[in-house]
This record gives structure tokens, C-alpha cells and sequence, in this order.
């Protein structure tokens, strides 16, 4: 290969425009190129090469695909995506499906609620109300408050297959198996019967047995004998037929009897064996109505009535009658349709009475008879006097075993 051009002769004189010589015909043609400074190298150091290819791909965006044409437009960069969630674990899916459920247990609730409230409600609007308070003097207002219970045996609205299956026959006219006086107040509930059979004097019709003055005059005409012979004054009155009470211990599911002995009475359709059982409503209401299978006839009913209206306050305060949404309903349809209220009567009245009707079992409250002297059914004049006086005083807790016992006959005599 030649030797480069010498600095004389001809030679030297070609090559002047080179060399800056005098001979330069354009003075830019010897300018100096500007080198344009080379992007810093992530590998510069470390002995890779950095050739052409190397540094357009660095000086390209990094969000370019790097096999694009830089001639060519950018295209526009998606959005980024959301991550996606994964999928719950089964521990967090199980802390979701409770208050899922707790939204529909709560609405369930609240209509039940609703249910509750609305059925008493609607049961209130079919309730039958009758006039019972006398006119004339009465007993001045007392503690407490005293509810006069009749059982009436009028046949009125019975069919012919009813009264055969109640065993009541075709008696006419409007009479009273059952009077009960209830009292409530600052001891404990009072239950006390009142024999249909007791000697007392009605007004306008001298001495005579008690539930005449119920066939003479109704509600009235008893309230006013019961309260000239007490002293004590009736606050409220309720009254059930026999159908009405068949259909009450059938609402509630029956009721336990527990008889004391082995009782077959055709005429009240009765017919069961000694010790506690399971009772329908005709054979409780046959219970409460025979008295000719034992010795002290109306004494001994008058016991079992109080023993069979224990036992229904006993089912209308248990949780199924409240739990059980059939149930709930007969009861308070029965209570409402089958039952009648003196004037007066209202919805929270009627409440206290179910209520204390569940407290006069012998265990939270007391049951017993009017203090009789013997089994003609003549009140005994002191311990009966002692009984009515604890009752206006509102102070049964002063009432003893030898005032309140079953028959009301004296303690130790036969009960």
C-alpha cells in the first residue's frame, strides 16, 4: 500500500485543501464535525460493545415495540388493567353468608312481631260485651282488682249433635254451673269458687240457691247478690258457654286432668280413670261439670272447674301456644269468639285477666272455696266474713289454710 501524501512537491500542493494549505479552494471543507455525545451505556465498563443497532433501540421510548419503524406513527399505549381480585377464599365466602341470613332472620323476626301483635288485634273486634254492673248501691271502689268468672250452660247456639256429644240435654232458659270470683293486687292471685248450689238471699227473691239470680236476671242480677252478700266489689266480668269452653282446651291442645278417683257420670258424658291424664275439651268440660261421682257433689265440681281453669292458664302460657302460628290463632279466635266481657272490658284489661289466670295454680297463687259450714252449701258466718274481708282489703297474703281450702269446709273436716 502506498505511503499518504508527502507534505512537498506536487503532491503536497494537491492535498493543500487538506491541509489548510493556501491552495484551499472552500474553506468548509475542512471544518470539523461536531460528534454528537453518545448516550450513556448500562454496559459501558464492563467491555460489551455498543454498536448502532444497540443505541437506536436504547434511544427508542420503552413503550415502543422495539420492531417498529420510528418512521412509522406510535400507536397509542393501552390503559393499564386492573388487576383481577382472586377468587375468595372459602373462609371469606363463610364470613358472608351469615349476615346474608342475619338480613332475613331479622325480617322474619319483625313479622312475626307483626303477627303477634295484629292477631289479638283482629280477634278483639269479634268480642261480645254485656251489661253487668248494677244500678243501685254498691260497694265503694277497693285495692286490686276483683273479676267475676261465669260458666254458663245455656244450650243457645248448640245443634242437636253437639248437645248430644256435651252431654247437656235440651234444658232451656240461661243458667250457671260455674261462678268464680278472681282476685288480683299486692299478694297473690286468688281463685276462688263459689258452689252454684250455695244458700244466699237474691234481691227480689229471698234465700235461695246463688245461680238463681243468674237465671232470674243475667249478669246484672248476680253481680248485685254477689256483691250484697261479699261486700266485695266486681271490677270486671267474663262469661263462657259450654261450646265456648270446649273450643278453649281444644285451641290450647288439651289440658291435664288429674281425678281422684275413677269417674263415670253418663249424664256429663264422662267417663275416665283415676290420676293425671290428657283431656279433650268435651271430656274436661264433662269433668267440670259432673258432680254426682263422689260424696260432696257441688263441693267436689266446683273443685274440679277450678282445676280445669288452672290447667288452661297453665297451656295458654306455654312457648307453643306462642310459637306455633296455628295454634296462636285458635286461642285467640277461641278467647275472643267464645268468651264474652262486661261493658268496659278493653284489650289490656283482658291481658291482666289471661295473665292472672296463669297464676292460680296452687303453686303461684291460691285456689280454694268459699268457707262453707256444711254441704248444704251455707257460707260459714266467721271464716267466710275473714275471706271477703281479705279480699276487699286486697291482703290475701293474710289468707291461711284454714280459710282457703278445697271444699271450704274447716280444715280437718272432709275435703
Amino acid at each position: 500500500m502506498a505511503d499518504g501524501p508527502g507534505r512537498g512537491g506536487d503532491d503536497e500542493k494537491r492535498f493543500d485543501w487538506l491541509y489548510g494549505g493556501q491552495g484551499a479552494s472552500d474553506p468548509d471543507a475542512t471544518r470539523p464535525v461536531r460528534r454528537q455525545p453518545r448516550p450513556a451505556s448500562p454496559a459501558a465498563g464492563s467491555g460489551a460493545p455498543d454498536d448502532e443497532a444497540t443505541r437506536v433501540m436504547r434511544a427508542q421510548p420503552r413503550d415502543q415495540p422495539r420492531d417498529q419503524p420510528r418512521d412509522q406513527p406510535r400507536t397509542a399505549t393501552p390503559p393499564p388493567r386492573a388487576p383481577v381480585a382472586p377468587a375468595p377464599a372459602a373462609a371469606s365466602s363463610g364470613r358472608r353468608r351469615p349476615r346474608f341470613r342475619a338480613r332475613y332472620v331479622l325480617l322474619l323476626v319483625l313479622l312475626w312481631v307483626v303477627y303477634l301483635v295484629a292477631v289479638p288485634v283482629f280477634a278483639w273486634t269479634k268480642v261480645d260485651k254485656v251489661a253487668f254492673e248494677p244500678r243501685g248501691e254498691r260497694p265503694a271502689e277497693q285495692p286490686g282488682t276483683t273479676y267475676l268468672l261465669v260458666g254458663s250452660d245455656s244450650r243457645q247456639g248448640l245443634s242437636a249433635a253437639e248437645r248430644k256429644e256435651y252431654g247437656t240435654g235440651d234444658a232451656s232458659g240461661q243458667r250457671t254451673d260455674t261462678i268464680l270470683l278472681l282476685h288480683t293486687g299486692s299478694g297473690p292471685n286468688l281463685l276462688m269458687s263459689i258452689p252454684r248450689d250455695s244458700l244466699v238471699d237474691v234481691p227480689g227473691s229471698g234465700t235461695t240457691k246463688i245461680n238463681a239470680a243468674y237465671a232470674f236476671g243475667g249478669p246484672k242480677l248476680l253481680t248485685q247478690t254477689i256483691e250484697q252478700n261479699t261486700g266485695i266489689r266486681v271490677d270486671e266480668y267474663v262469661e263462657i258457654g259450654i261450646g265456648g269452653f270446649v273450643d278453649l282446651v281444644d285451641a290450647v291442645g288439651g289440658i291435664e286432668i288429674c281425678p281422684r278417683q275413677a269417674m263415670v257420670d253418663p249424664q256429663a258424658n264422662l267417663d275416665v280413670r283415676k290420676g293425671c291424664q290428657e283431656a279433650d275439651g268435651v271430656t274436661a268440660l264433662g269433668y267440670a261439670r259432673s258432680r254426682k261421682t263422689s260424696g260432696l257433689g257441688d263441693i267436689e265440681r266446683a273443685r274440679q272447674q277450678r282445676e280445669v281453669v288452672a290447667a288452661i292458664g297453665r297451656e295458654v302460657v306455654s312457648p307453643w301456644s306462642v310459637l306455633n302460628p296455628v295454634r296462636y290463632w285458635r286461642l285467640n279466635l277461641a278467647a275472643t269468639e267464645t268468651v264474652t266481657f262486661g261493658d268496659g272490658m278493653n284489650p289490656a284489661r283482658a291481658a291482666m285477666w289471661a295473665s292472672a289466670m296463669t297464676r292460680v295454680n296452687g303453686e303461684n297463687g291460691l285456689t280454694c272455696s268459699v268457707p262453707i259450714s256444711d254441704l248444704a252449701v251455707n257460707w260459714d258466718p266467721e271464716r267466710s266474713r275473714q275471706m271477703f274481708q281479705a279480699i276487699i282489703d286486697d291482703d290475701t297474703d293474710s289468707i291461711d289454710d284454714s280459710l282457703c281450702t278445697p271444699s271450704g269446709l274447716p280444715e280437718g273436716a272432709t275435703s
